[in-house]
């Protein structure tokens, strides 16, 4: 009697067991399918997404060209006036000692 229980119980837990299976089978099943037929439309959005420029892209790039022109422009005012700097001090040396 004892053994015909536990068999029953045995069964069950099988059932149970197998039932449990395949539902987290077929959720992986539908989730792989979603998958394979969701791939081609990520695929083309990453390649749209990298052919095209945002605004903030774009916004973000002018800013860059522009604060390198400033940059460029700053160092080339320093340079300019360093070289004049020069330039007066050379022309002060050159000059005879009675007119300093």
């Amino acid at each position: 009697m004892q053994s015909l229980v536990f068999v029953a119980i045995v069964l069950k837990m099988r059932t149970i067991l197998l039932l449990a299976a395949a539902s987290a089978l077929s959720g992986c099943i539908v989730r792989t399918a979603v998958d394979i037929v969701t791939l081609p439309v990520r695929a083309v959005g990453a390649g749209v997404d990298a052919v095209t420029t945002s605004q903030s892209e774009a916004d973000e790039r002018r800013g860059r060209q522009i604060r390198e022109e400033e940059e460029r422009l700053g160092r080339e005012a320093r340079r300019r006036e360093r070289a004049e700097r020069r330039a007066r001090e050379r022309a002060r040396q050159s000059e005879p000692p009675d007119r300093r």
